[in-house]
């Protein structure tokens, strides 16, 4: 099989259309055509739909492109490290993050590793959106899930833990709930995923049980959910290190203290994919973090 044109491949997938995998290839759109359309003949599949504005991969395309990158990577592992030896880590490492815990936990983390590897370029995405690692190019992922995707390398940084709180004025004023059933009724404050219906799942030593959920405060910006516990504007069932430091302060307050509950997920892992070669940079990055999530205490 011709490497430049599994190259040329990842090339116009990445891109999204022909003319700016040409522009970014420095080559006309009929010349990428061309070459795509005599690349596909010698295998004899179609590698990508096209549409007036994008190309989206077949099957074939999507297998062939997984392998064309793996073999990009692993030229790159292989010339940084010709390049580095003896040398600081050095490159690039694009990281996805969720906006709660990446803002509130990872933030300092992130800019410490930064002070220690100032020859490592750091493009963070804080996002909640789980996402194909492959199609959007990033190299590692946080996210908080209960069972990580069975063909990513899920590395675990610790249980995540839910709290139902409300501000202390919220609290005497209102009451709070003390039974399960009792948040079907109570205004809420919490995140959810578009177009799911949201639930609760309480566990207590063996049992296990759901609540279905009408929030009346909605949003992925766990910040801002914050700010409206701290307003006293409901409950709030949010992860404990949303609010951590105003319980130690005791300015908010936590009920249903007896049940562990969890929305999104019970754990947060970091994820990578299996067959992408680590740059140092990247390898570099993981053992940080994982380091930072034990000294945390939220690895087990």
């Amino acid at each position: 099989m011709d490497l430049n044109s599994l190259s040329l491949l990842v090339e116009i997938l990445e891109a999204g259309n022909l003319s700016e995998a040409a522009r970014r290839l420095k080559m006309t759109r009929a010349n990428v055509s061309y070459h795509l359309n005599q690349f596909e003949r010698t295998l004899g599949l179609q590698l990508v739909r096209r549409t007036t504005r994008r190309v989206e991969p077949t099957e074939a395309g999507l297998r062939l492109v997984e392998h064309g990158r793996a073999i990009r990577r692993a030229l790159e592992a292989a010339q940084e490290t010709v390049e580095t030896l003896g040398q600081t880590p050095q490159g690039r490492v694009r990281l996805s993050v969720p906006s709660g815990y990446g803002q509130i936990v990872m933030a300092d983390w992130l800019l410490e590793f930064k002070r220690l590897h100032p020859g490592i370029v750091l493009d963070v995405m804080f996002e909640n959106r789980v996402e194909d690692l492959l199609r959007d190019e990033v190299d590692i992922a946080v996210r908080v899930m209960s069972e990580p995707p069975q063909n990513l390398v899920a590395r675990d940084m610790g249980a995540v833990r839910y709290v139902a709180c409300a501000s202390k004025a919220y609290a005497s004023e209102h009451g709070l709930p003390t039974e399960l059933d009792e948040l079907r009724t109570t205004p809420l404050i919490t995140a959810t995923v578009v177009g799911r219906q949201l639930r609760v799942a309480a566990y207590l030593r063996e049992d296990r049980h759901e609540v279905l959920l009408e929030p009346t405060l909605i949003s992925e910006n766990f910040l801002f959910l914050r700010q409206a516990v701290l307003a006293g504007l409901g409950v709030g069932i949010v992860p404990d290190y949303v609010v951590h430091d105003d319980i130690r302060r005791g300015e908010v307050v936590t009920t249903l203290d007896a049940w562990r509950l969890s929305i999104f997920g019970t754990h947060m892992y970091l994820l990578y994919m299996p067959d992408r070669h680590q740059t140092r940079a990247a390898a570099a990055f993981i053992e940080f973090v994982l380091d930072q999530a034990r000294k945390a205490g939220r690895t087990r």
